[in-house]
């Protein structure tokens, strides 16, 4: 599909919205009510808070990494991580569909797996370009400048 190749540079901003717009959402509403988070969970507040800034800052830094550096990217990415792994073994274990049903009324791990192998390729890529200011790639003797 040569047609979809002049687009290939631009996909990993679908990656990025998408990461934006669930995590974002889901962290800016738990600091709304901390409290009812942490106790759903069985989380101290602290820590509740601390997942709160890790989803919202997270997905910030992954979105504005795509026009900035390379670290923000990667960092975000970082930062989500540790919630998916919690959302997933503290929360949906043991089923993996979505849909909510008796014994998991949150749903199933289906969702977070996907949002955490999503988090775990920008981790590992970060921006898989150099921007002004980023150190080049190095490929043996020859240094290689990419186009953003």
């Amino acid at each position: 599909m040569n047609a979809l190749k002049p687009l290939a540079r631009h996909a990993h901003w679908a990656l990025r919205l998408a990461i934006l717009s669930v995590f974002l959402y889901h962290g800016l509403d738990k600091f709304g009510n901390l409290g009812g988070f942490a106790e759903m969970t069985g989380l101290p507040v602290v820590v509740a808070l601390l997942v709160a800034l890790a989803e919202a800052g997270g997905g910030l830094l992954v979105f504005l990494g795509g026009f900035l550096k390379d670290w923000m990217t990667r960092l975000g990415a970082l930062a989500i991580m540790p919630v998916m792994l919690g959302a997933i073994f503290m929360v949906h274990w043991g089923q993996w569909s979505f849909m909510a049903t008796e014994t998991h009324p949150m749903g199933g791990m289906e969702f977070q797996v996907t949002l955490l192998l999503i988090v775990v390729y920008l981790a590992i890529k970060g921006n898989g370009v150099n921007h002004p200011g980023d150190a080049p790639v190095n490929a043996g003797a020859e240094t290689i400048h990419q186009a953003a």
